[in-house]
């Protein structure tokens, strides 16, 4: 699975793709120098079970953690994964 971030403005989406279909979405705002706002995640029903939301999660959080960014999750989505994981919450904007 292919999974690549793109950015124009204020906005951004890291994207999933396998063979050239698109797997999920995971979309995010950016309302200030030093966080982001993820809002919104979409998971193609071929790929629901797959674990794809979780891995746009983690493409996001690399690319954070390389821009020392910090990450609001509002996304319900993204929200509920930060709860579980202990391994992001270095980038978890509290």
């Amino acid at each position: 699975m292919e999974i690549e971030i793109r950015e124009r403005e204020n906005k951004g989406f890291a994207i999933a793709r396998e063979n050239e279909k698109k797997a999920g979405l995971m979309t995010y705002s950016i309302p200030d120098s030093d966080f982001i706002i993820i809002d919104h995640t979409e998971v193609d029903d071929a790929f629901k079970g797959q674990g794809v939301g979780k891995k746009l999660l983690y493409k996001i959080v690399d690319m954070a953690r390389e821009k020392e960014l910090k990450i609001l999750p509002l996304c319900p989505f993204a929200s509920a994964i930060f709860k579980k994981l202990d391994d992001i919450q270095d980038v978890l904007k509290s």
